[in-house]
């Protein structure tokens, strides 16, 4: 199946990421940031629900994968990484669970 998922980088998400910077700042927590309501879990479900959909991972396993990526993102969202760097090497993630066979949802 993963080799049908078609994940793309989306263009990199400025205005939002620096409203998830300035909560980090005030020490806000980087899982919030990540899987809150306006974080960026959210913010990439928006854009790859149906390509995740079909290959039949659900935004709460979307969830877990990114918080498992949290460290890079963390790095992304302090300029040590770029976006283009952070979110390929998600979608490289992603298509690894996907085609591992594990369980992913539950």
């Amino acid at each position: 199946m993963a080799e049908t998922l078609d994940l793309h980088v989306p263009d990199e998400p400025v205005g939002r990421a620096e409203e998830w910077r300035a909560a980090l700042r005030v020490d806000r927590d980087v899982d919030d940031v990540l899987s809150g309501v306006d974080g960026v879990t959210a913010w990439l479900w928006a854009r790859w629900r149906a390509p995740l959909t079909a290959a039949a991972l659900g935004e709460d396993a979307l969830g877990r994968i990114v918080s498992d990526y949290r460290r890079e993102l963390r790095l992304w969202l302090e300029g040590d990484r770029t976006w283009a760097q952070c979110c390929s090497g998600l979608i490289g993630r992603i298509t690894r669970r996907i085609g591992s066979g594990d369980p992913i949802e539950g």
